[in-house]
């Protein structure tokens, strides 16, 4: 049975994504998509092109996934206060999926991602929690520390570990970003004067 073009399209990007997922970002290839959903490598490149291409329109769809995510989040806030440990959680469970190492790679390669402000609603939400905490500072530097925040998450799925070793954390530990990601949410909370916000994760 033919499937319409747009229906296709979310076929081969759930493919790629369950690809991406069980085996990394070398497991994701043209040939390898298309035979799990019974399409030849010409279909798949029909839609997406080469495999630059179809990796590029995966991660699209895994920013989409965060955004929507964040989105979901920040609405679940109460009163707007932010809880950053559930944002921490939101984003790395996606990045966590082979996203990290898929954004890492594309970037590496030289591309670059024209799209912004998917995190706006987390910066709207933390500087005005930093108003209300008296705490006055400009937005941009709300802008920054999430930036950094997202930064760190992007980095920590594929480097994380291997960082934490350069420290003196043993290997079991190293392994398990738990820890960590505690770390930011305190660090983060601490640095916007919002340490109430940490203790609610």
């Amino acid at each position: 049975m033919r499937r319409a073009p747009e229906e296709s399209r979310r076929a081969i990007l759930q493919a790629a994504e369950e690809l991406l997922i069980d085996g990394g970002l070398e497991a994701v290839s043209v040939r390898a998509v298309g035979k799990r959903i019974g399409m030849t490598d010409a279909g798949v490149a029909h839609h997406f092109g080469s495999r630059q291409d179809l990796l590029v329109a995966l991660l699209r769809h895994g920013g989409r996934r965060i955004r929507d995510a964040v989105e979901q989040a920040v609405a679940s806030w109460a009163d707007g206060q932010a809880d950053i440990n559930d944002l921490i959680r939101t984003i790395a469970r996606v990045y966590d999926q082979g996203y990290a190492e898929l954004a890492v790679a594309l970037h590496a390669a030289g591309w670059e991602d024209p799209g912004v402000g998917f995190l706006e609603p987390v910066v709207q939400i933390l500087h005005a929690a930093r108003t209300r905490a008296g705490r006055p500072a400009p937005l941009s530097d709300t802008r920054l520390a999430v930036a950094a925040l997202h930064q760190a998450l992007a980095l920590d799925a594929t480097y994380g570990a291997a960082f934490r070793r350069s420290a003196g954390v043993s290997e079991a530990a190293a392994k398990r970003p738990g820890p960590q990601r505690t770390w930011w949410a305190n660090t983060l909370s601490t640095a916007l004067g919002l340490q109430d916000e940490a203790a609610r994760g």
